[in-house]
């Protein structure tokens, strides 16, 4: 298959996902069990997935020689919506040396010290590097909102928590995401929208198997008490910071395989879009280049 061919095709499969003014959006729009029609078995999946990925690793080696951008990508999501497994299939060929991916998990008292940005500002990739965000910021819009015990922990003075701390927050956040563009960073964020139903079908397939159950906590199920509140904090996030230059995808969650596809797809459109090449060198770089080939070339 073409390079154009491959283009063209995932470019439909990501189009009707990709979010970026929040004027309108609402998140019942979006079926976490969508596939876009697409009907594939395993084996082209699993081969337009391998296509992509290979273009991806070819497309970030010319990232890391360049080293004049960076690619940041968020995944935000339920637990249980594959985060960890879209992550693993989608970089399976990337360069190691030229990709980090960091989960954020309860704050530290030093975290907890500093602004609610600051922990996440510390983990941004450098030039040339892809950095992936397993749960990132919007933490501090979702779960922080939803549990709002949580912000006492963050010694905040009293008159600074009032009704619109969530809307300034997400205006910091929109700021901030402005910024790094500005920096020369490439933002694509993840919502892994995965059904109520689905959860459940994996907590008990989880449940079921006891190479999983460590993946398993008691607070993940806890956590379905809330799930309408979290939809909720979902929507606003999304609705607050969607951008052209930091678009959310909405990617349904519920088939493995097309959350995969639509991931992979629309981080080769991005990159894509960059019109990557290798630096030329210039015209003395290339003349030291010749007289160190030369004397290779004598040396017996």
């Amino acid at each position: 298959m073409a390079r154009k061919e491959i283009l063209d095709r995932i470019q439909k499969y990501i189009r009707p996902y990709c979010v970026i003014t929040g004027k309108d959006f609402r998140l019942k729009n979006f079926d976490p069990a969508d596939t876009s029609r697409l009907v594939l078995d395993k084996g082209e999946a699993s081969e337009l997935l391998r296509r992509g990925t290979e273009w991806l690793a070819e497309e970030q080696d010319m990232l890391y020689a360049q080293d004049r951008r960076s690619l940041l990508l968020i995944f935000q999501a339920m637990d249980a919506a594959g985060k960890d497994g879209t992550i693993k299939h989608v970089m399976s060929g990337v360069n190691p040396q030229g990709c980090e991916v960091f989960s954020f998990k309860q704050p530290s008292s030093e975290d907890l010290s500093h602004d609610f940005l600051w922990r996440y500002s510390k983990r941004l990739p450098e030039r040339g590097r892809i950095g992936i965000f397993n749960r990132s910021y919007y933490e501090e819009v979702l779960v922080v909102r939803v549990h709002q015990e949580i912000l006492e922990r963050q010694r905040l003075p009293a008159s600074l928590v009032s009704k619109r701390i969530w809307d300034e927050r997400l205006l910091d956040i929109a700021h901030f995401e402005d910024y790094l563009t500005r920096q020369g960073v490439v933002i694509l964020k993840f919502f892994l929208h995965l059904s109520r139903e689905e959860q459940k079908k994996r907590f008990m397939a989880r449940l079921d198997r006891a190479d999983k159950h460590w993946k398993f906590s008691p607070a993940d199920v806890h956590e379905r008490k809330f799930w309408d509140d979290y939809m909720h904090a979902f929507e606003e996030a999304i609705r607050a910071t969607a951008s052209e230059h930091a678009p959310w995808y909405i990617v349904p969650a519920d088939n493995k395989w097309f959350t995969r596809l639509v991931v992979a797809a629309a981080i080769v459109e991005a990159v894509e879009k960059l019109d990557l090449t290798y630096p030329m060198v210039d015209p003395e770089k290339r003349r030291e280049l010749q007289t160190i080939r030369a004397a290779l070339s004598r040396e017996k």
